[in-house]
């Protein structure tokens, strides 16, 4: 089986919480959306299941979900 391709997100800051991750990149409806699946044990966060939707994401953090994958990379210098 061939790996997931990742999917970039460009940070716009130094983090971005869990729940605001999914919902930005359209893999969540809505913040109770992502809430649920993140409560549900559905979203991985460096290849571990992650429950804590506040969890402040960085720079070369990769979140799963299903079959999607996204690979967080420093935004533009301010």
């Amino acid at each position: 089986m061939s790996p997931i391709p990742a999917t970039p997100f460009a940070l716009r800051g130094e983090h971005i919480t869990l729940d605001a991750l999914l919902k930005a990149t359209g893999l969540a409806g809505s913040g109770g959306e992502a809430k649920m699946l993140i409560q549900d044990g559905q979203v991985q966060v460096n290849g571990s299941p992650e429950t804590r939707r506040g969890r402040k994401l960085r720079a070369g953090d990769e979140v799963v979900l299903g079959t999607a994958r996204v690979l967080l990379q420093a935004g533009p210098a301010a």
